[in-house]
């Protein structure tokens, strides 16, 4: 935690400092964003109020029954898969983090990682595997896509003809 109260305490929010995990074994923000997802987590904000941080609003996003896995032990998975990261135990490129959010096609399709497909796809006991949720899309370039706009709607004239 960045920023608590004299008694250790935090408010209806909570700042989480990740920079020390990107010094120590390179993983990054958007990692640990883009992991939480594999756990049935939104993404909490990013670098904000504080550059390379996650807020996270419980409140907001969770019940009270949610946000205790989260606050307690996912978000510490992350730091866990980093602490193997950095000891050497998982490679620094191709490990869990790196490759998160992981889909069903990463389960199902062609696995051309190392990595076990049911570390990345159900890491946690919070799902069956009935009620597994994965994210849609795999990861995509984010600095790509806040630089540029990328359409994937059909043309104007698909929606005029509709209409007629």
């Amino acid at each position: 935690m960045l920023y608590t109260g004299k008694h250790g305490r935090v408010a209806h929010e909570c700042i989480i400092d990740t920079r020390p995990l990107n010094e120590r074994a390179g993983v990054t923000v958007d990692d640990i964003a883009k992991r939480l997802i594999d756990y049935g987590f939104h993404p909490p904000t990013m670098s904000w109020p504080v550059p390379g941080t996650l807020m996270i609003e419980p409140t907001e996003s969770e019940t009270k029954a949610g946000a205790r896995p989260l606050l307690r032990g996912h978000a510490g998975r992350s730091a866990t898969e980093a602490s193997a990261i950095e000891d050497g135990r998982m490679d620094r490129s191709n490990n869990p983090l790196k490759n998160a959010p992981h889909t069903v096609e990463d389960l199902v399709g062609e696995w051309d990682t190392a990595l076990l497909a049911r570390s990345c796809l159900l890491p946690c006991r919070r799902f069956s595997r009935r009620q597994m949720l994965a994210a849609g899309r795999s990861r995509v370039d984010n600095v790509y896509g806040d630089r540029n706009l990328v359409c994937s709607c059909p043309p104007m004239e698909v929606y005029v003809k509709a209409a007629e």
